[in-house]
């Protein structure tokens, strides 16, 4: 096939035949499925130069079919000057040369078909790279057709373009410094919400919406599952009558904050719905799609995820990301409050048990790793990442993994600034003294908060370099890679990774082929309410997922855990409630191996003797309604 149009071969019975079928059951496809991240720098290097490649997720892809995933979220592999790892966009229908190029993306695409993998491609269009065609037309001239593609504004009034102040709202970045970037040439201003060489499109402008909705059905046709939208609930800003903009009110860094006024703006679901009509409607089959939306309320949550308002399946909110931040926001954290993260996360389970639908995880490629942040990553890893897995998993959404995760792999350990490589990182660093933090500060929260925990390679195998590349990594790995790592991982029953593949095979149940899990589980798992046990209690995460059918039998899963390196005593009745009976349990899923079988429930049920991050899962006896 030609590289820069049409569509590859497809297999006989194709991914959107298959998920066609889903749609017609009673619940979407992506009920039953776990979502794996791939960052393609980090993941795996096909041709030794010390960057991940297409070609190298490729050589990877049985490690996912293994852990029972199916579908693959692919982080940006479009052509970028890489400003911001690939999320600066100066091409939607190219591929890097970093990564490869069109034939590698349709081989990939149809070798993850082959095992029952979709790709869903990570969608950026807030905002492109300065280097992008579309910009350097806007920015040639004032009068240039494609000026309003972008946010262009003169200096604030009686001041002087360049100046102090003259800025056309006092916006902080989220990257550091102004989202204000002055054009020498024309003179004026172009808003960047993040990177300089990031600017945002202008969204009010309908010829901006038809380029992307374009773009978008160009990689539809090329055998994609659906889109992760990045920061899609930034592209509608609060515009007045003459085109003005607001100031916001002073932040930590001395800018202002302006998130008021371009997050979920005046237009944002006319926006995803038009984009539903204009890209997935003309298509056969159904799409995942999913909105990363930083700042969103559950409000509105609920209103971008009801499946009758057709406008996106679930979005990731960010409320349970942000209660470790301290005053001066991220990079200053501070200890977890266990109950204040459980009622979150069921806030969000009671907000969308009705309408809408969760997005569920706890890494991704901005965030650290989980075992590290609130996890044990010294005695306890393995359980910790067991028992953090299991508590992600056993509440009602679609859970995401990202690469690592499965394996329990750390943070990057780094101590010294030279060894980051983030842009954000980089940014905060040279504003640190702006911000009042001293340098052993500024280093404590980097070695705990920045992307780059994530964004260490994944290793393989403990040959050099892990066996994720021939060449120097990009990047310097994490850890005790020498142990961890996927070989190891899959060799060992009792691993973290074989934890995760159990985890996975919850929602797919008889299916799965594993002892246990039935169609029942799967329904339990995938359609249970959702209850929180012991709200305030600081070791302890207990919580139920309940059937009821009208004059039939209730099913019921009991999920306990232990998120602490002590013992912990459980009074079941004290604790849990009465409604709670472990008479005739059994234990689907269980941290620890030796928790299996009839001891895993001692003394009639009255009692759990859970160890220093133990979990267990049990399925509850049948009960009448």
């Amino acid at each position: 096939m030609d590289e820069t149009s049409g569509t590859p071969d497809q297999p006989e019975t194709t991914r959107r035949e298959r998920r066609a079928g889903h749609a017609g059951t009673h619940r979407p496809w992506w009920h039953r499925s776990v979502v794996y991240q791939v960052y393609p720098r980090s993941f795996a290097d096909s041709d030794g130069d010390g960057v991940g490649d297409l070609r190298g997720i490729t050589s990877r892809l049985d490690h996912l079919a293994a852990l029972g995933v199916d579908v693959l979220w692919l982080s940006p592999v479009y052509r970028s000057p890489q400003d911001d790892n690939g999320y600066d966009i100066s091409d939607y229908t190219d591929v890097d040369p970093l990564f490869g190029d069109l034939a590698a993306m349709d081989e990939l695409i149809a070798e993850a078909a082959k095992r029952e993998i979709g790709i869903v491609m990570d969608l950026v269009v807030n905002h492109t790279s300065d280097e992008h065609a579309w910009f350097a037309e806007s920015r040639s001239s004032r009068d240039n057709p494609k000026r309003d593609w972008y946010w262009w504004r003169p200096a604030r009034e009686g001041f002087e373009p360049g100046t102090p102040g003259a800025e056309p709202t006092n916006w902080g970045s989220f990257f550091s410094g102004s989202t204000w970037q002055l054009d020498e040439a024309t003179g004026e201003y172009y808003l960047h919400l993040f990177s300089r060489k990031q600017p945002d499109l202008d969204w009010e402008n309908p010829e901006v919406r038809q380029a992307v909705y374009a773009m978008m059905r160009w990689w539809l046709e090329r055998g994609v599952a659906g889109f992760r939208m990045d920061v899609i609930n930034l592209i509608s800003k609060h515009v007045g009558e003459h085109g003005e903009l607001t100031d916001g009110a002073p932040r930590a860094d001395g800018w202002g904050n302006g998130a008021p006024f371009y997050t979920d703006g005046p237009r944002m679901h006319e926006f995803l719905a038009e984009m539903h009509r204009e890209v997935f409607d003309p298509f056969p089959g159904t799409y995942l799609t999913v909105g990363e939306t930083p700042g969103v309320t559950l409000e509105e949550a609920r209103l971008y995820t009801d499946p009758e308002r057709r406008e996106v399946d679930m979005v990731f909110q960010f409320e349970h990301m942000g209660l470790d931040h301290g005053v001066l926001g991220k990079f200053d954290p501070v200890p977890l409050h266990l109950p204040d993260l459980k009622a979150n996360l069921a806030r969000w389970q009671d907000g969308l048990a009705t309408a809408g639908w969760n997005a569920l995880y706890w890494n991704n490629h901005d965030q650290p790793r989980i075992v590290s942040r609130w996890g044990d990553d010294g005695e306890h890893r393995v359980a910790s990442a067991k028992t953090l897995g299991t508590i992600l998993h056993l509440h009602r959404g679609t859970p995401y993994v990202y690469q690592g995760e499965e394996l329990g792999m750390r943070n990057a350990g780094f101590t010294a600034l030279t060894q980051y490589r983030d842009l954000e990182s980089l940014n905060v660093a040279g504003d640190a003294e702006t911000m009042g933090m001293s340098t052993e500060r500024l280093l404590a929260g980097l070695a705990y908060m920045s992307r780059d925990n994530a964004r260490t390679p994944v290793a393989w195998d403990d040959s050099p370099n892990a066996g994720f590349t021939t060449g120097t990594p990009w990047l310097s790995l994490a850890p005790g890679w020498e142990s961890i790592n996927a070989a190891a991982e899959r060799a060992n029953s009792d691993s973290v990774f074989h934890h995760y593949r159990r985890l996975v095979a919850l929602r797919r149940g008889a299916a799965a082929g594993q002892d246990g899990i039935d169609d029942g589980v799967a329904a339990l798992v995938i359609d249970g309410a959702f209850a929180l046990l012991a709200p305030e209690h600081e070791r302890l995460w207990a919580f139920t997922r309940t059937l009821e059918t009208e004059g039939g039998p209730r099913e019921a899963l009991l999920v306990v855990a232990n998120l602490s390196g002590e013992p912990l005593e459980v009074d079941v009745a004290a604790e849990l409630g009465d409604a709670v009976v472990l008479e005739g349990a059994s234990v689907l899923v269980a941290s620890h191996a030796d928790a299996y079988g009839d001891a895993a429930v001692p003394d009639g049920g009255a009692h759990l003797a859970l160890r220093p991050w133990e979990s267990v899962v049990y399925r509850l006896a049948v009960r009448a309604a």
